[in-house]
């Protein structure tokens, strides 16, 4: 970061741009985490340990996702405090997100050592998985505690408006985590199991590597030893903040773990091809998670600085770049999905099986480019509470019922499962087109957006 509200002057599609594209290249190598387990255990394991990585994995990515979402209070307040240049606060609101995350990596450790096998039989694991998926979720569940601080050093990053930083670390990470897997599950055939430490170890690595950076940044805040300490009112706001979007977020995925247990039902190959397909659209959806993400650090700012304007222009613009990608990605993911799915298993029934649910995931690819940076928008203005209701009802009040009824027509069809995606987002935005309406009539009479929380 430049100077303290790096966000509030100068043109803004070019500083959107520059700060997503790091945040773009991160998730990408975030992405090749689990990518590179589930490549090289398809090439050097069995189907069991492919469906056991890509189960595991599921639910990982969607406790992952929790915690990321919960660490956006971190974000949005640290960037309101920066666009208000309230350095104190802001070295308060660090420390106390330390304590409030130290907590919860302990009681997330806790929960892991107990509730690895009970998680695999919930999620339907395959009998012949059932097994590596325990041991894949408990190494990586033991390993929480790298998680969470990975994810909030992450969280301070951008709200600080530092994008480039964290990309250094998750290259590094991500080069150790390919080789850990090709030594562990390519040379010593250790399977799902080689995968899970691989993963644990090379997130290890990219906290040491981030917190010796820190030591050595020039910050556009005091953090003094005396911050390292619970402050309730700070946590409360931290909460506020992110305990919504952390709910809206694993509602989400609890959609998507709900709709991987009805795959489950229905065979390995299916199970393994759903595995694989979200494998790929892990990458197909980094686009406006890049843009999400920094749209909520931008917005949080400009909140911050008192420049709503600029914040609605950002709006407009991130909707037109990601708009621009996403109908490249749902093209190349309607007609040439099983060479993406080829990419990761080379068992034909498995390609074909993937390629069927990418066709589904096309049309979102369109319909997130509306979705993903209505969210951020609205995550930067504190409105988390909307973002939380409109995410469940998108999960919870369309997607899972309609592809547990697509699942019950015969013949069974994974695209016609897959369908129930893009059908969720179209409602979901429906609902943020109202919402900007709403806000753009509050701030017409003057009233402060955050009063909507």
């Amino acid at each position: 970061m430049e100077k303290n509200g790096v966000f509030t002057e100068g043109p803004i599609f070019r500083k959107l741009v520059w700060f997503a594209f790091p945040v773009l290249l991160a998730l990408l190598l975030q992405a090749l985490y689990g990518a590179a387990d589930l490549w090289v255990v398809g090439r050097f394991a069995t189907s069991a340990d492919v469906s056991a990585v890509s189960t595991g994995s599921q639910f990982m990515q969607t406790l992952t996702s929790l915690i990321t979402s919960f660490s956006m209070g971190t974000t949005v307040l640290l960037g309101r405090q920066i666009g208000e240049g309230n350095e104190k606060k802001s070295g308060e609101t660090i420390g106390t997100s330390i304590i409030l995350f130290s907590g919860l990596a302990l009681l997330l450790m806790l929960l892991f050592g107990i509730l690895a096998g009970p998680i695999s039989k919930m999620m339907n694991a395959p009998a012949e998985a059932y097994r590596a998926t325990t041991s894949y979720l408990r190494i990586c569940g033991l390993g929480s505690i790298v998680i969470v601080a990975y994810n909030l050093i992450g969280a301070v990053f951008r709200g600080i408006g530092d994008s480039r930083t964290p990309l250094i670390t998750v290259a590094i990470a991500a080069v150790i985590n390919i080789a850990g897997d090709l030594l562990l599950v390519g040379k010593f055939h250790m399977g799902a199991k080689g995968a899970a430490y691989a993963t644990v170890f090379s997130q290890l690595i990219s906290v040491i590597i981030s917190l010796l950076i820190i030591r050595k940044k020039d910050l556009p805040f005091q953090f003094k030893r005396e911050d390292l300490h619970f402050q309730g009112r700070t946590a409360k706001q931290i909460t506020v903040l992110g305990l919504p979007i952390a709910i809206q977020d694993f509602m989400v995925s609890l959609s998507f773990l709900i709709i991987l247990a009805i795959v489950n039902s229905l065979g390995v190959t299916a199970s393994a091809g759903v595995g694989v397909a979200e494998k790929v659209c892990a990458f197909i959806m980094l686009v406006p998670i890049s843009i999400m993400d920094s749209m909520s650090a931008f917005v949080a700012q400009n909140f911050g600085a008192k420049k709503p304007e600029r914040a609605k222009k950002a709006l407009y613009d991130s909707i037109l770049l990601s708009l621009f990608i996403g109908i490249f990605m749902g093209y190349v993911a309607f007609y040439h999905g099983d060479i993406l799915a080829g990419i990761f298993t080379s068992v034909p029934t498995v390609v074909d099986a993937a390629a069927s649910y990418l066709k589904a995931y096309a049309i979102d690819c369109i319909l997130v480019s509306f979705l993903f940076s209505f969210v951020g928008f609205y995550n930067g203005l504190g409105m988390t509470s909307f973002v939380m209701v409109q995410g469940i009802v998108g999960a919870i009040g369309i997607r899972v019922p309609v592809a547990f009824l697509m699942s019950r027509l015969e013949p069974v069809s994974l695209f016609h499962i897959g369908l129930a995606s893009p059908a969720s987002t179209a409602v979901q935005i429906l609902l943020c087109f109202g919402a900007l309406i709403y806000v753009n009539r509050k701030n017409r009479k003057g009233s402060n957006v955050a009063s909507l929380q």
